[in-house]
């Protein structure tokens, strides 16, 4: 089997930071959101990686390589524009072959992986296999409804009224067979290939389509309150470690990460917390579920479930909290007593008055 890795999207939801970069490459708890899916692939056994990239591909390449590092051969594969799951799959016909395969969003974060969804795929082939989950609101997903034995009837793509709560998560297995469907199918209404259209083509056509349903923590990191929630949670299962320097007159409680190079100065640490190689803080309280990047400057201020990315610098800003700052960002303030929440792009700056 061989996997096709979704990562050309545009991230409009997670604008002005994918002006910059690709979504993709955004980090959880200091290691892009595409680097857990090619992790977890690697885990399920699959070598062959097909890594669909668009505008930002060179970008990917850079972080990615060949795919050496995570025990994978990545194939890149330009997608001219992000038509649809079912147009990437059109894109990757001939890295694809004859091979059964499989489809994972690249900025899908999935706690336990895929390694049992690919077993039972390989154990119980069928035309196509796709990870479902609960969700409170299905309407803003593609849908299934699944008979008890786990046989799919019928899928939509965000479906005004669900006839399901049972969300597409982005993770599905196939066989070749799909190749037919995704060349029988048309453009929806918004102008893409759906891959729900392609899968509803196999069921019409008879042939055998099953579900299965996770209860693993999952998320589509569209969005900067997805991004803080998934860091929280990563961060949840970190361990400590003290690779930096901790001076005399400051406190580290709990599990932190402080990378190679990193200073703490007077200041409070309580875990968990991951801080990048190079960065400094100083008289600083840095509390729960905050992820500091590499080279990021932290001085007179307090910060708390938050993300700042590499490069950024916080001084005198008072309590900042639930806030993701971009690369290299600039956020200068006299103290005040109230909280502030931001969300500001790469190279940014930002100066607060009372």
């Amino acid at each position: 089997m061989k996997a096709l890795v979704l990562a050309g999207g545009t991230g409009s939801r997670l604008r002005p930071f994918t002006h910059s970069g690709t979504k993709q490459l955004l980090p959880i708890a200091n290691k892009p959101v595409l680097f857990y899916g090619l992790e977890s692939i690697a885990d399920a056994g699959i070598s062959e990686v097909g890594l669909v990239v668009g505008d930002y591909a060179d970008d990917i390449r850079r972080a990615v390589g060949d795919g050496g590092p995570f025990g994978l051969d990545v194939t890149y594969i330009s997608q001219s524009r992000p038509l649809g799951l079912a147009h990437a799959v059109s894109t990757a016909r001939a890295f694809l072959a004859d091979d059964d395969f499989l489809v994972y969003l690249g900025d899908n974060y999935l706690q336990d992986g895929v390694r049992d969804f690919i077993a039972h795929a390989t154990l119980h082939p069928a035309a196509a296999r796709l990870l479902v989950t609960s969700v409170p609101d299905p309407s803003a997903f593609g849908v299934a409804e699944v008979e008890a034995t786990g046989r799919v009837t019928r899928v939509e793509e965000k479906p005004a009224y669900p006839r399901s709560d049972l969300a597409l998560i982005g993770v599905y297995a196939f066989t070749p067979a799909l190749h037919e469907a995704v060349r029988a199918i048309r453009p929806s209404a918004r102008g893409e290939l759906e891959i729900t259209h392609a899968v509803q083509w196999l069921i019409d056509d008879g042939q055998d389509v099953r579900a299965e349903e996770t209860t693993s923590v999952w998320r589509d990191t569209g969005s900067v309150d997805d991004m803080l929630e998934v860091n929280r949670h990563v961060l949840d299962g970190l361990s400590g470690r003290l690779d930096g320097k901790v001076d005399p007159d400051s406190a580290v409680v709990g599990r932190v990460s402080l990378g190679e190079g990193a200073v703490v100065r007077g200041s409070r640490i309580t875990g968990p917390v991951v801080i990048g190689p190079g960065s400094v803080i100083s008289n600083a309280v840095i509390g729960p579920y905050t992820s500091i990047g590499a080279n990021c400057r932290v001085h007179d201020s307090s910060i708390e479930a938050s993300v700042l990315l590499d490069g950024a610098d916080v001084e005198c800003a008072g309590r900042i909290e639930r806030s993701f700052i971009g690369r290299d960002a600039v956020v200068a303030a006299p103290r005040f007593p109230y909280a502030h929440r931001l969300v500001l792009g790469d190279h940014s700056k930002v100066q607060l008055h009372p």
